[in-house]
Formats: C-alpha cells, sequence, structure tokens
C-alpha cells in the first residue's frame, strides 16, 4: 500500500464558537466556558474559552478561580463567563461531521470538535487535490453553520494532526510524505502528542530541546535519554511510521476502572482526586500488560442516576500515564457540572493495541 493521505479537521475553539453564535455575543469579548466562577470563590474548572480569553492565559482544565484571577468576569472585568450548552454543542457537532464523512473515503470522529480522514482514494494519491477538498469542507462548514475549523493534511495520524495546528484559527497545512522532517524540525519535542512536560524536560536536560536535536543526535542517543521504549515510538513518528489507520470502528476492547462513591460527592478535589487514582490504576495494569491504548473515555454519573461521557481518540497509541493525567481532567471538563453532586466516576482505555506475541492477553478485554 502507497502513503496515505490523512485529513485532520479540528473545530476551532468549538464550545466557545457555538455558544458565541446562540447568544450573538461579541467574538473580541473574552468568553470562558466552564463552572460558575462565584466572583473567584468557584471550585469548579475551565471546560475551554474562545482566543480573546487565551491571550490572557485561560486555558482548559485551568481551576475556574485562576481564571477569574487572569481575566475577571463583567463588571469587574472583560470576561463574559457561561455554563455550557451541551445540547447545542452535540447538535452542532453532529452538522460539522455529516460534511466531513460524506467526502471521506474512511472517517472517524476523534472528538465531539475533530475528526480524521482518510482521502486517498477520493483524492487520486493527489496531495494538492486534498489541500483542495480541505478548503472546499472549510467553506462548506462555514457556510453551513458559521463555525471555523484548521485542517491539518500528513501521512500520518501524528503529522495530520499537528499539521490542523499549525496555522490555527481556520487554517489549512499540508505536510507531504518528502517533507516530514522539514516539518517535524521546526516544532519543539513538546508538540509531539504523547510527549508531556515531563518527558519534554527530560529531553530537554539533554539537549534535546526541539526535533531537530532529536534528527541530529539520532535514535540511539535517545534510547540513552529516555528509554528504548519510548525512544523507538518517537522515532517511529519522526519517521514516519506511525499509525495511518482511519476507522470508524473502534475497538471495543477496552481497561477501565470506576468508582462508585458512598456518599454522593459535591467537592470538586474529592472528585479530581479519585480522577486521578484511576487513572493511575488503569495505566499501571495497560502497562502491566504490555500494551498500548488511543482512546480515552471519563464517565459521571450525578444524583438521580444520570450517566454522561465524554471519549477523545489520540493521534498515537501509549501507555503514557503523565500524558493520560494531563487529558482526563479535560476530558471531564465537558461533562461535569459542579453544581451537581457526583454518585460515580470512571475511566477507560480502548483501542488497545499490542504486539502478536500479547494478542491472546488482550483478547481476554473484550468489552
Amino acid at each position: 500500500m502507497g502513503e496515505r493521505i490523512l485529513i485532520h479537521c479540528d473545530l476551532d475553539a468549538f464550545f466557545a464558537a457555538v455558544e458565541t453564535l446562540h447568544h450573538d455575543l461579541d467574538p473580541t469579548v473574552p468568553l470562558i466556558i466552564g463552572s460558575d466562577p462565584q466572583n473567584g470563590q468557584g471550585r469548579g474548572i475551565v471546560s475551554t474559552c474562545n482566543y480573546a480569553a487565551r491571550e490572557y492565559g485561560v486555558r482548559s482544565a485551568m481551576p475556574i478561580s485562576e481564571a477569574w484571577r487572569r481575566c475577571p468576569g463583567q463588571p469587574l472585568g472583560p470576561a463574559l463567563y457561561h455554563k455550557g450548552t451541551h445540547r447545542l454543542y452535540r447538535l452542532a457537532a453532529r452538522r460539522v461531521m455529516s460534511i466531513l464523512s460524506e467526502k471521506a473515503d474512511r472517517f472517524e470522529q476523534a472528538s465531539i470538535d475533530e475528526a480524521y480522514l482518510d482521502v486517498t482514494r477520493r483524492c487520486r494519491g493527489d496531495w494538492h487535490a486534498a489541500e483542495s477538498l480541505a478548503r472546499d469542507l472549510q467553506k462548506h462548514i462555514m457556510a453551513d453553520i458559521s463555525l471555523s475549523a484548521s485542517f491539518g493534511i500528513g501521512p500520518t495520524r501524528v503529522a495530520a494532526k499537528m499539521a490542523s495546528e499549525a496555522r490555527k484559527p481556520g487554517g489549512v497545512f499540508l505536510v507531504p510524505p518528502g517533507g516530514l522532517q522539514e516539518f517535524f524540525s521546526a516544532h519543539p519535542c513538546r508538540a509531539v502528542p504523547g510527549i508531556g512536560p515531563k518527558a519534554a524536560q527530560l529531553l530537554g536536560e539533554m539537549g534535546l530541546m526541539t526535533l531537530e536535536d532529536v534528527y541530529r543526535e539520532g535514535p540511539d542517543f535517545l534510547s540513552q535519554s529516555v528509554g528504548e521504549r519510548r525512544a523507538n515510538s518517537l522515532w517511529r513518528i519522526l519517521e514516519g511510521e506511525s499509525s495511518s489507520e482511519v476507522s470508524a470502528l473502534r475497538s471495543r476492547k477496552s481497561i477501565g476502572k470506576e468508582r462508585t462513591f458512598p456518599r454522593d460527592v459535591e467537592d470538586p478535589s474529592v472528585v479530581m482526586e479519585m480522577l486521578g487514582t484511576l487513572v493511575t490504576r488503569v495505566t499501571k495494569k495497560l502497562q502491566s500488560l504490555e500494551i498500548t491504548a488511543r482512546n480515552l473515555e471519563i464517565k459521571l454519573r450525578y444524583q438521580g442516576f444520570e450517566t454522561l461521557s465524554h471519549a477523545m481518540s489520540l493521534a498515537v497509541s501509549m501507555d503514557d500515564e503523565e500524558v493520560f493525567q494531563r487529558l482526563a481532567p479535560r476530558l471531564l471538563a465537558n461533562v461535569y457540572d459542579i453544581d451537581r453532586p457526583v454518585r460515580l466516576i470512571g475511566f477507560r482505555l480502548s483501542d488497545l493495541e499490542a504486539p502478536p506475541n500479547r494478542q491472546a492477553t488482550l483478547d481476554r478485554f473484550d468489552h
């Protein structure tokens, strides 16, 4: 099989953009979606924010009190704080995904606001045709639902995802197979999906600040820096040998844990602490089986037994607890209403991958 042509679509500040449209807000005014800030005394977290708020240093999964400190709400400051309307987000996402899926040979919704498209056959292997298709899809989404989207095109999932970040918001960026090293070299190590702050710090201590440094030093030096397993994974990404699979049929095999609280919990710090514990336990099980996962899912059950979940698909399969611990609160922010007592919380890893000699072990986890 020749090179695959993959497109990654990422809707720009999606929740905030939907709220802006629905409430006819000024996009230049900072908008922060999340728990009630309670004039800076709130205990919840930021779900997301628009680009105007990001200029104040506000980020998703940040404590809502810290967001208020950096960008107070009106009339004390410039920001608008909204609780969020998940029904609207689901409706908007459904319309966008319908537009995208119609133009793909294979389609995979990675999360509520991002997707992968394999367009190899549709574009007949022509990279410039893929770029034109991305721009047409971008225009279609804007015309149909007035949402901005960024597109990345590349031969692997990682390359396409990183390319979609290259010209945000509202950009299209193409990384052809022959341009992988040039593209990757311009990025810090931290930009690679799966390299968290601790791993980036470890690489930096060995003089590997950018991916250009990694290319220069080579795989042997990389193994000495971060260990053979992580080095092999990163080197495969840089050589364009990481996954190019796009599939709507994600693996049903999974590993997960849930915790039902003895009493419904109202304190967000208790919920967050338990989430961290579950992430650790599930990741250790994953690592003990010497397998990796590409899909993360959070499950939350409120008092009254209403159950919500939120999932995301990673660009590369991994077993890195640091990355899972960083992403889990962001997933939680999409379903957590701080004003409602929590009965149960769960964390699950799925779309598991294993070497052939581990497949029998993996088959035990058919969810």
